[in-house]
């Protein structure tokens, strides 16, 4: 019976560590690639106006409705009053999801006669599930309820759970601010409500907004009956009850306000605190950089349509895409234009795959924005059109899935071989190592492009080549000759090496190790691919922490033979004009069955990644895709790198 409930321990607790560790992998868009904000409000006291809809802004100042300031849910299809107001919205941990809460209420009705909430999830913010929570009819106790107003949703770092919050009235009681937590599903709320502000005076609050500030939860609330305005109060623990009241009111008007939401803008530590000017038909906008002392910036605002109760939150251009695509791109609007980066988030040395299998094209990237390029697993996006790029999760974890290495998961490369009718196999080569040990090269193998991969067990590559004393061996990339259907593995750092694969493809043929390195630019990152009689094998010179970072080339006649330097063999690289810089470690696409070429790579990302003290926008990289061209002779025109 010991031995039995000391296994149940053992698996519970290796349970938690690879929950732990998953729940460690970053997803979804940084800072970096938001490009412009979505508003959620509702419009009114009619029904007609009691309903979610959504304007866009390129600054956050300057909002215009879309669809015609028509709403973009039937409310009718989500709630029981037929009514819904006071959108609050919310992007998930996970950086895709996005949760959105309203209160169930049409004020036709009377103040005092709702006692529901709405609980909506996408992953678009285009279509919308919705699950309907009627507190009196959920909870015990709850005889006398008279309303259920204006819930939002926060992550509770804490227990790892959303925390929903509310403010609701009993009887002839004061308003109370509650919370409860959402399932995992965000379908419904888990245990009793509990009330989580209780204020000094004893006085009524609505309206609660929380935002987190260098890890103190910042509440904006508003005094109902009892001094109406905004107020502030801060803690360092959600549910713990302890709040600190700062003193005097934040709203910078004697008018009625109320439905006060806070936002940050990005790539700045200004705060917007914006709220309803509900008597004078308007919103104000005011600015912190502290969150105490706010000053109104109302001439610097502009809408074409006027507001309720909503919130704010920033977005991609591919989110903005999605939405202008679905409810149409408002009159005067100015969307974005840039193409770059091809996904969102910090990623890095890319490889690029198209599999016959699919019929899709595979990004195989570095997991970036870790300090001193410390990250520890690897992802795969797919994409049909080269455009649109979907994330397909983690493929191999080096913490999880390797004995010899836990870290410094780099540079991967990836062959499909087709082994029988329909019958593929993906050999996915990588860099890896132990705190303190030489970095390997090691490879596993899947039966699908997405994985899951499985590690051959040891390294392919951890010696240095006959005649190299220095340098890493990392960056692999794989190739098969087309003429002889020989395939080959490349790498090294410092040095580049070169040699013949058996045919398992996961060893190498130790006698045909060649030493290539084309000249004294290069650092890392060989890349070879055949078009036309010639093999190109292009590199990167200098230091991936540097602007001068940038990509060189040289041909040969066979997969291993003597390489041809150009003379002007600069393949990308820096573009001032542009701010783009540390254009670097590529790869290389052939369309099927066509003679365009594009060329993969990342660089420093922008707008701010140059600016970050100590060389870390050199592990805070962003993958981009350009055309490449060729001259007559076959030389590689120089590749601008585009926004």
């Amino acid at each position: 019976m010991r031995k039995m409930k000391r296994i149940k321990l053992t698996m519970a607790l290796l349970l938690c560590i690879a929950l732990s560790v998953q729940s460690q992998y970053k997803n979804g868009p940084a800072e970096k690639d938001f490009v412009g904000y979505l508003f959620t409000y509702f419009k009114g006291n009619d029904v007609k106006d009691e309903a979610i809809c959504y304007a866009i802004s390129r600054d956050g100042y300057n909002y215009r409705a879309l669809n015609n300031n028509q709403p973009i849910i039937d409310s009718k299809e989500i709630s029981a009053t037929g009514g819904v107001r006071d959108p609050h919205i919310l992007r998930c941990e996970d950086g895709k999801t996005f949760y959105m809460v309203v209160t169930d209420m049409t004020s036709s009705k009377g103040w005092d006669s709702n006692r529901a909430m709405t609980l909506l999830k996408s992953t678009d913010l285009v279509n919308w599930t919705a699950s309907n929570i009627n507190i009196q009819q959920k909870y015990k106790g709850q005889e006398n309820l008279k309303r259920v107003w204006a819930p939002q949703t926060i992550y509770d770092a804490e227990v790892g759970k959303y925390m929903v919050y509310w403010s609701m009235q009993h009887g002839a009681g004061r308003d109370i601010i509650y919370y409860a937590y959402a399932n995992d599903d965000f379908t419904d709320l888990v245990g009793e409500p509990k009330q989580l502000f209780f204020p000094k005076n004893g006085g009524s609050c609505i309206d609660g907004d929380i935002v987190n500030k260098n890890g103190l939860y910042h509440m904006f609330y508003k005094t109902e009956g009892d001094g109406n305005g905004i107020k502030l109060a801060i803690t360092d623990n959600l549910a713990s009850g302890k709040w600190i009241e700062q003193p005097g009111y934040k709203q910078q008007t004697r008018d009625a306000v109320e439905g006060s939401s806070l936002f940050r803008l990005t790539n700045s530590d200004t705060y917007i605190l914006m709220y309803d000017v509900y008597m004078k038909g308007k919103y104000q906008f005011c600015e912190s950089k502290d969150l105490d002392v706010f000053k109104v910036v109302d001439q610097e605002i502009s809408m074409d349509f006027h507001p309720r109760h909503g919130s704010v939150i920033p977005i991609t251009r591919w989110e903005m895409k999605a939405i202008t695509d679905k409810w149409g791109v408002p009159s005067g609007f100015e969307m974005p234009t840039s193409k770059n980066p091809i996904i969102a988030g910090f990623y890095a040395d890319p490889e690029i795959l198209y599999a016959e299998k699919t019929g899709k094209y595979y990004l195989y990237p570095t997991s970036d924005g870790f300090d001193g390029w410390g990250g520890w697993y690897f992802k795969t996006f797919s994409s049909d059109n080269l455009k649109d790029w979907k994330d397909e999760g983690v493929i191999l974890d080096h913490k999880k899935d390797l004995s010899w290495a836990d870290g410094n998961a780099w540079a991967p490369c990836i062959i499909e071989k087709k082994t029988g009718k329909n019958q593929y196999k993906y050999y996915y080569y990588f860099s890896g190592g132990k705190e303190g040990e030489p970095k390997k090269i090691g490879v596993a193998v899947s039966d699908e492009p997405t994985g899951p991969f499985k590690d051959s067990g040891k390294p392919l590559v951890d010696f240095y080549p006959k005649g190299i004393t220095g340098g890493q061996q990392i960056d692999p990339d794989v190739f098969t000759d087309p003429k002889t259907g020989k395939s080959y593995l490349y790498w090294g750092n410092g040095y580049m090496a070169g040699a013949e694969l058996n045919k398992d493809m996961i060893s190498l043929k130790k006698n045909t190790v060649k030493v290539m390195t084309p000249d004294n630019t290069f650092r890392e990152a060989v890349y070879v691919f055949y078009r036309k009689g010639l093999y190109y094998f292009l590199w990167s010179e200098d230091d991936t922490r540097s602007p001068n970072y940038k990509v060189r080339y040289a041909t040969a006649k066979s997969p291993l033979g003597e390489l041809t330097i150009p003379e002007n063999n600069i393949v990308i690289m820096r573009d001032d004009v542009r701010g783009i810089y540390g254009a670097g470690h590529n790869s290389v696409l052939q369309v099927p069955e066509t003679d365009e070429w594009h060329i993969v790579y990342h660089r420093i990302h922008r707008p701010d990644g140059m600016n970050m003290p100590n060389g870390a926008g050199g592990f805070h990289r962003e993958v981009c895709m350009d055309r490449m061209e060729f001259a007559e002779d076959g030389s590689i025109i120089q590749v601008i790198p585009s926004l």
